[in-house]
């Protein structure tokens, strides 16, 4: 019997397969069924700081624009809509969710200022959440703006909420760093106890009939997958966290690819709005049956297995890979 347990944040889960931030978290009945079809923790959606700025924030010059494309929001924050709330209907849904779930539920705050955050993340956890996850989502668009004084305003929010709460903290980063890396190890400097690899970038596309911004949502596939897997594979055993992969998760391979980088657990959005609950179950038997003809007894023996630090060519995560691929292309006949 082959034992799919892991630990992600200090939570003793029954296996990797997590709800991602999604709106499925927003009603009750959904989540409780993704629980009965057996994911091991769902992340709530996002409270997001433009909702709440009018309560307490003191926001600085970091907010500006650009969080119409983050990966849970379906269109543009003001335009209201699904996620058009206020901070209290936001803790309310905390607390019904773990008060109908036995599985971990994990709160979400999407913001990029200092202010009123310590506040917001303690009515979390008094809500009743088993951790929080925080958002870093920025498209920084003022050319005046320097790469350093953007990162140090993050992990000083960082180190903010951290002070604020007892739960376990993960931070949702982006793949757009300069040198992500030493990114990661700041972010878990200031108190971070996992990293979510990587917020999933919508674009806005243009209708040229009637010359407007056209807000659509693209669902992932498993080829996004590739972005975080890499990643994860070079920080693992370099960062002193447990690692989440999120974006492309959507069979019980890319769960097996996942674990084999160095995650903790994998986190699936995407195929859950497009397919529903139903494909749980046949995800975890594949992973099952997968482990054991290939000899493994447990998740844990597998994670890192294919990490940059354990692999007989770890440049191949590297500029090396880069070139191999470009070289191995060759002509159709």
């Amino acid at each position: 019997m082959t034992d799919l347990s892991t630990t992600y944040l200090g939570l003793n889960l029954k296996n990797p397969l997590v709800a991602s931030a999604s709106p499925i978290s927003k009603n009750i009945d959904k989540a409780r069924k993704l629980e009965e079809a057996g994911v091991s923790a769902i992340v709530m959606y996002s409270l997001f700081e433009e909702q709440i700025i009018h309560e307490s924030l003191e926001l600085d010059h970091f907010l500006t624009r650009g969080t119409d494309s983050f990966a849970e929001a379906l269109t543009y924050l003001p335009d209201g809509g699904m996620y058009s709330i206020g901070a209290e209907k936001y803790i309310n849904q905390v607390a019904g969710l773990k008060k109908a779930l036995t599985i971990p539920v994990i709160g979400s705050l999407n913001g990029v200022s200092k202010g009123g955050w310590t506040k917001y993340a303690r009515q979390i956890q008094d809500a009743g959440a088993d951790a929080l996850e925080l958002n870093l989502y920025y498209i920084p668009t003022d050319i005046d703006l320097t790469a350093q004084e953007l990162e140090n305003a993050q992990v000083e929010l960082v180190a903010e909420v951290k002070s604020a709460i007892s739960i376990p903290l993960a931070v949702k980063l982006s793949p757009f760093v300069t040198a992500l890396p030493n990114f990661a190890r700041r972010i878990v400097e200031a108190g971070a106890d996992g990293l979510v690899l990587f917020n999933r970038f919508y674009q806005p596309d243009f209708d040229l009939e009637e010359l407007a911004i056209v807000h659509s949502l693209d669902l992932s596939t498993s080829t996004e997958l590739r972005l975080p897997l890499r990643w994860i594979s070079i920080l693992h055993g370099k960062v002193n966290a447990d690692f989440a992969l999120t974006s492309g998760v959507h069979t019980a391979t890319d769960v097996l690819k996942a674990m084999m980088s160095g995650a903790k657990v994998a986190m699936m959005a995407s195929n859950l709005l497009h397919n529903g609950d139903q494909v749980i179950p046949s995800m975890l038997n594949e992973l099952s049956w997968w482990m054991e003809s290939h000899e493994y007894e447990s998740i844990k023996q597998m994670q890192g297995s294919m990490s940059q630090k354990s692999v007989r060519e770890p440049a191949a995560f590297e500029r090396a890979n880069y070139m191999k691929v470009l070289g191995s292309w060759r002509d159709l006949p």
